[in-house]
């Protein structure tokens, strides 16, 4: 079909009203907010390599591609998609439009590669909130929207339990965020499965209050591998008994061992059966699209898609179920909320159940204003040499400095649960906190503010930061950093980093750096 009648094609299908029944949570388990019945997932992940660069890719911005993927997706039979990678500043609408005329609902995960909580040195800022609320912004006027994950598979070892305090406080401000713009979005965490954090993990998530629990789990499962295996011996059985009274829904946000092919998708049956809708609610299989490890249902290349052998298995598995559950009505929850596990090394646990504070532009503006001694560079560099240069100059000043300076103030322990009070300030705002403290110790020096080129003197526009913690962002508008307009988002951003700003629609080498130089600071602080 030639470019004019396709693009012709897709503003009718985009023009069409969609018409697709908001999904609700009630205790443990998802309900059509129309009819009242049980929502089972019945869904693949999806992430189209559409690029062939390492930028973030963004499926629901291809027009193209969702056309070359709509037949294939309705033609499986599957009900849902998640998505991994997506930016909030494309144009969604077509994608999204056909996607909920083919009835088919969408689960988005919040952070991309480059936007994201490092699981080895994890920090949470202003500008990775700000990133959040964007996207939410972006794709929650969509009705098929039907959930957020704010992490997946962040920690996936005992040693880096920590990272969950951070992700855990993400999660809270997101959800904090949709409620102040009237939404019901719901916001989960996606999984690993480890059985020396199995426990662990799940119950952290559930722990505490109601504003800081994900409002569902979903688990990345791949032990059901072959016909021959089990709901026993595939130690499925192991892990659906930790969730018999859980209290939030419960789903698969991937699955599909690969290590004995074709795959049949045996765990199908197990999956829509009895043995386990009463507490979980289906699952995404990994995944739609051929990649280099072989778990795709379709090999694609430009506007073509060709089925794997995968692909009938899976179409006939999926359709030969039909999982019974209750209407919303007559459904009385149950299940009981989770005690945060315990912080030390026997547990295998070393993530406080006090989280972060939720990120504040404001507060780290009034900082600033507080400081006399400051980074020349008012924004983290674009280029990969100059990023490198700024990234170990931060590290240095950070190594140096906070070995006789106490640096507490910007830095965090989530395993004490103490955090400092700007310690959710971008890269730029921290180190120049640090400096002003050397340059203070040194009582002004002439050179105590050089460091090496880095840094200069500046005018005090206060002398009091008692009033800095207090100064709260307007949570009607979003802070998170600015990308290229379109006719779905023209709003402005005010953040005080221009960390994710993009070039030509592809994120420039600044998107990575806010992950690198975070990374290479903590290591200074530790």
């Amino acid at each position: 079909m030639r470019a004019g009648l396709v693009s012709a094609a897709i503003l009718g299908l985009a023009s069409q009203a969609a018409s697709i029944d908001p999904l609700v949570i009630k205790g443990s388990k998802w309900f059509n907010s129309k009819t009242g019945a049980q929502f089972f997932v019945k869904g693949v992940d999806y992430q189209p390599d559409i690029t062939s660069t390492s930028a973030v890719r963004d499926p629901l911005a291809d027009t193209a591609g969702c056309t070359r993927d709509l037949p294939f997706l309705k033609d499986l039979g599957v009900n849902a998609i998640r998505v991994y990678q997506t930016e909030p500043f494309g144009n969604h609408d077509s994608c999204m439009s056909m996607l909920s005329n083919a009835g088919i609902y969408v689960m988005l995960d919040l952070s991309t590669p480059t936007e994201t909580i490092n699981r080895d040195s994890p920090s949470y800022d202003v500008d990775l909130l700000g990133y959040y609320q964007r996207k939410v912004d972006a794709f929650s006027k969509y009705d098929n929207v039907f959930a957020f994950l704010a992490g997946n598979e962040v920690t996936n070892a005992y040693n880096n339990t920590g990272a969950s305090a951070y992700v855990k406080a993400a999660l809270r401000d997101v959800k904090s965020y949709i409620k102040s713009k009237h939404l019901t979005i719901p916001v989960g965490y996606a999984t690993n499965d480890d059985a020396d954090i199995r426990w662990q993990l799940q119950t952290y998530f559930d722990c505490g209050s109601v504003s800081d629990r994900a409002d569902f789990y979903g688990i990345n499962l791949y032990e059901w591998c072959g016909p021959t295996a089990t709901f026993e011996s595939s130690g499925y059985a192991n892990v659906v008994k930790n969730f018999t009274s859980w209290d939030v829904p419960v789903l698969l946000t991937e699955y599909g061992c690969n290590a004995i092919k074709p795959r049949t998708f045996p765990e199908i049956a197990a999956i829509y059966g009895s043995n386990m809708t009463s507490s979980f609610s289906g699952g995404f299989v990994y995944e739609y699209v051929e990649e280099d490890n072989e778990y795709g249902l379709v090999t694609v290349s430009g506007s073509t898609g060709t089925k794997t052998a995968d692909y009938d298995n899976f179409k006939k598995a999926l359709a030969a179920v039909n999982p019974s559950g209750v209407s919303m009505s007559s459904y009385n929850p149950s299940g009981k909320q989770q005690s945060c596990p315990s912080v030390s090394a026997s547990n295998n646990w070393i993530a406080s159940s006090s989280l972060p504070p939720s990120p504040s532009n404001a507060t780290c503006s009034c900082m600033m204003n507080t400081l006399t001694c400051v980074s020349k560079q008012s924004s983290i560099p674009t280029s990969a040499g100059d990023l490198a240069k700024f990234g170990q100059s931060v590290s240095t000043i950070f190594g140096t400095v906070c070995g006789s300076v106490d640096c507490s103030a910007v830095s965090g322990n989530a395993t004490t649960g103490k955090y400092g009070k700007y310690s959710f300030c971008d890269p730029i705002q921290r180190v120049s906190w640090v400096m002003t403290e050397w340059y203070n110790e040194q009582r002004n020096v002439d050179g105590s503010c050089d460091f090496g080129g880095f840094g200069k003197v500046v005018s005090v526009k206060s002398t009091d930061d008692s009033s800095c913690s207090s100064q709260k962002d307007d949570p009607q508008s979003s802070k998170g950093p600015s990308g290229p307009s379109s006719s779905t988002d023209n709003s402005s951003s005010s953040s005080s980093s221009s960390a994710a700003m993009t070039l030509g629609g592809a994120p420039s080498m600044a998107a990575l750096s806010v992950s690198v130089v975070l990374a290479m600071m903590t290591a200074a602080l530790f």
